[in-house]
């Protein structure tokens, strides 16, 4: 096992003392609990949704419970709660803490506590002014809050000051990572901060998009000083970011896949240079591919989505290059644990522990939603499928397994790491994490195969006529669907009560006890960069590859973007609700 640097001496101007490291652990456990409060949250309404799409519509009888009725009042105000918290709040807030912590931790690099702080507050207060307008419906818009549907500026400004403070937490791993270079020329970042530096690169150039368009269109619109707002351009920077933010939620689950998953199974990482080209590929080509979700859009050229299609393929390529590393280190684990053959290693990994089989079962699920992904990004299979029930079953086996499992998975260790406190029931994280994947999965094929049959997204078809959703022959995929719900809430009943029994009970450890299970690896990086391969030295220039990848999304999206601005068409906004 590669441990961590020594912790120096109390008192070291640019190490990272007992003082700092325990300040530092306090910002990063306040950042996951926040996320897996809102987590929860989300998670409870998310029966209603299943139970939709199995023809059953629950929310008449939430509205007759007098603390929901004014919270969840439609099923458009649960569905946007429900994307919000899940997709937005919750792996905002778990990124922040975990690419906070982890980066100046393996650089030993003493934080600004004070800024980590107000980064952390400063989201909170952001979630806390959005929060306002969503449980008054009024900020009923969705997950993608498309113009000319339009909420209260307060939701604007709130989601914008949470992207803000998550820019700010960047900026610091960013600035200590440049520091540390500075103070340690000719030597390879650790790979564990290579992969959170890289990861925050990504982020800084996606969020420009969103940025974009919320403080320059969409809050002088809801404000009133502005006569309209252009949907498609709005659409176009939103999905400058909306795609790449499905890399923001997945690369810090890669970061535990490549660094830690291994050592948990009992392996080793296969390849440090290849996890490194895995990140370095993703920073330079997540970002100009947001296109792909709007083939149906007109008014923008076949030429730049067939372009934007081919960029997402390329995202294909690191996704790939994780699928080989990460099981070859299981196999590596395996092996040592008595296993052979093609497929018979499998039964050998340490099914027993719940952190490495929640994470496990995580990339079992993302072979899916890779393969789904493809269909998203073809321009000749994405109009079969756009805004169809198939599009959220995908989203639910990236984001909803993929994503969520392996940060459900990681707090097993990381609670108790940042904490002190011995995890709690442990026998029954176990079955929560397998009772997850199972309900997922039994969600993904039940919508999947709905979509397929044509059963649009986002829509309240449990209140509407049955008529034709009967005629369509989906009993089958209905009842799993529905089914699904109910397999999700106890699954999330179970994680919930042992994540939270754990915060409760009393600290029993020196936090340390419980360590950050940093891989070897079969093939390792030097120290330096002058023994290092020439893949270590190529990948390293992180600034240069973000530079690359900030003029390539220029460089498609400026001629797309450009001519809506000169025919820029104001539209009205609508209140739907």
């Amino acid at each position: 096992m590669t441990t961590l640097p020594a912790l120096p001496a109390p008192g070291t101007p640019s190490g990272l003392d007992t003082a700092s490291l325990t300040g530092l652990k306090r910002v990063a456990q306040y950042y996951v609990v926040t996320a897996f409060l809102a987590l929860l949250i989300g998670v409870l309404i998310g029966p209603l949704q299943a139970l939709n799409y199995a023809g059953i519509d629950a929310y008449p009888a939430v509205a007759r419970i007098p603390l929901l009725r004014n919270i969840i009042g439609s099923y458009y105000q649960g569905l946007t709660l429900h994307g919000v918290l899940n997709a937005l709040v919750f792996t905002q807030f778990f990124t922040s803490g975990w690419l906070l912590y982890l980066p100046l931790r393996a650089l030993d690099v003493r934080p600004s506590l004070n800024f980590a702080w107000f980064t952390y507050w400063m989201m909170l207060v952001g979630l806390l002014t959005a929060a306002v307008p969503l449980l008054r419906n009024d900020a009923t818009v969705l997950y993608t809050f498309y113009p000319p549907m339009e909420a209260s500026p307060v939701f604007y400004i709130g989601a914008a000051v949470m992207v803000a403070a998550s820019l700010l937490v960047a900026g610091q791993v960013i600035l200590a990572w440049i520091g540390w270079k500075r103070t340690h020329p000719g030597q390879v970042t650790p790979v564990v901060a290579y992969m959170g530096v890289a990861t925050w690169l990504m982020w800084v150039i996606a969020a420009l998009g969103l940025v974009t368009e919320v403080v320059g269109l969409l809050i002088p619109w809801s404000l009133g000083l502005t006569a309209g707002v252009d949907p498609l351009l709005a659409r176009t920077l939103f999905w400058w970011t909306g795609h790449p933010i499905v890399y923001f939620w997945l690369l810090p689950a890669y970061v535990s896949w490549y660094a830690f998953l291994p050592r948990q199974a009992g392996g080793r990482l296969a390849s440090e240079g290849l996890a490194r080209l895995a990140f370095a590929l993703f920073l330079v080509f997540s970002v100009p591919v947001g296109l792909h979700h709007q083939y149906a859009d007109p008014n923008i050229s076949s030429a730049w989505k067939t372009i934007h299609m081919f960029l997402t393929f390329l995202v294909a390529v690191p996704s790939l290059l994780t699928a080989f590393s990460v099981a070859a280190a299981l196999e590596d684990a395996a092996h040592a644990r008595g296993g052979r053959g093609v497929l018979g290693w499998v039964r050998f990994l340490n099914w027993r522990d719940a952190s490495m089989t929640g994470q496990v079962l995580a990339m079992v699920s993302f072979i899916f939603g890779g393969a789904g992904g493809i269909v998203n990004a073809s321009y000749a299979f994405a109009p079969i499928v756009h805004n169809t029930a198939w599009i959220p079953g995908h989203f639910h086996i990236t984001v909803g397994t993929a994503t969520t499992l392996s940060f459900m998975a990681i707090t097993f260790w990381l609670v108790p790491h940042l904490t002190g406190k011995r995890l709690q029931s442990p026998r029954l994280a176990l079955p929560s994490v397998w009772l997850w994947f199972a309900g997922m999965m039994l969600f993904a094929v039940g919508m999947h195969w709905q979509g397929l049959a044509g059963v649009p997204r986002r829509s309240h078809l449990s209140a509407a006529s049955q008529g034709v959703y009967d005629a369509m022959q989906i009993a089958v995929p209905r009842a799993l669907t529905g089914i699904s719900g109910v397999v999700l809430l106890i699954a999330a009943l179970l994680y919930f009560w042992v994540l939270l029994r754990t915060l409760l009970s009393p600290r029993m450890d020196d936090p340390e006890a419980t360590a950050i299970p940093t891989s070897d690896a079969i093939s390792p990086s030097s120290p330096t960069l002058a023994g290092a391969s020439a893949l270590v030295r190529r990948t390293e220039p992180l600034l240069a590859l973000a530079g690359a990848a900030l003029l390539l999304t220029l460089l498609v999206y400026l001629p797309v973007i450009g001519p809506m601005i000169a025919a820029y068409q104001a539209v009205p906004g609508h209140r739907l609700w």
